[in-house]
């Protein structure tokens, strides 16, 4: 029997076998109940999995589905999964390309003077925490957006008609120059988890419940491999999430940015 340290081993088989049960050729999307997971750990013989919502969690953010789903999908089109209600699930296809957020490589960094206190590096407990902490002590949304913001919280845990408990990375309010208030819902992935549409349009629906009076401006953040800071701002197009605008950002000592720099980041700001 396969044992929990293993996840991928343990993980890809459920997640198989739940597939099977429901799909033919010609589905494009269906439902399943969390504990249907349990079921299908038994009938593959793997262990049951410590936390069942690790497993919609992994394929949603740190893993692609197995190769045996992938090949089901028409041309053009992707399986993404996403909430459907309390602990229910859904498998729908969408476009295929929108599946995943990723930092594109031709963009230059912007340098921005660090000022993460130096206590918060210490002590933050993961990659995602020391995002969401660059982030909101650099004033990088603000940058971002051109927007005076305010983080309101942290891991906001929820439910939202139609997909069940879902969880925003932290919340920002703000305005512009004209007084207009917005809401900012931030998406944070650090290490191997991937940037999701799926999470963006779960923020965006829960904005649109809790803060109905609000402009909202979805933004997600991501830490890249040589430590710079790619931000998206997204938007729903027709069902789809699109890409506003991407700006990476990287943090250093004040005294890294030279004058000839300086002189750069101001023309540009002039054109």
């Amino acid at each position: 029997m396969v044992k929990r340290s293993d996840k991928a081993a343990q993980y890809e088989p459920i997640i198989v076998h739940l597939f099977r049960k429901y799909w033919a050729k010609g589905t494009v999307g269906f439902e399943f109940h969390r504990d249907e997971l349990v079921e299908a750990a038994e009938a593959v013989g793997v262990e049951r999995p410590d936390n069942l919502g690790d497993v919609i969690y992994s394929f949603k953010f740190r893993r692609d589905l197995p190769a045996e789903i992938l090949k089901t999908a028409p041309n053009g089109k992707a399986w993404i999964i996403e909430g459907a209600g309390r602990s229910l699930y859904r498998f729908r296809l969408v476009e295929a390309g929108g599946t995943t957020i990723r930092p594109r490589e031709d963009i230059a960094a912007t340098k921005i003077p660090d000022s993460t206190p130096e206590i918060i590096g210490a002590y933050a407990l993961g990659d995602e925490q020391a995002l969401l902490a660059k982030v909101r002590y650099n004033r990088l949304i603000d940058i971002f957006l051109g927007l005076t913001t305010y983080s309101l919280q942290n891991h906001l845990r929820t439910h939202v008609k139609g997909m069940g408990q879902i969880e925003i990375d932290e919340i920002y309010v703000g305005l512009n120059r004209n007084g207009a208030h917005y809401v900012i819902p931030v998406q944070a992935k650090g290490g191997s988890d991937k940037l999701s549409p799926v999470q963006t349009t779960q923020d965006i629906a829960c904005c649109e419940a809790k803060f109905p009076d609000l402009n909202c401006r979805p933004v997600s953040a991501q830490f890249m491999e040589d430590d710079a800071i790619a931000l998206f701002e997204l938007t729903v197009e027709a069902g789809r999430v699109l890409i506003v605008e991407e700006r990476h950002y990287r943090l250093v000592p004040g005294d890294q940015i030279d004058a000839i720099t300086r002189r750069q980041y101001a023309e540009r700001s002039r054109g």
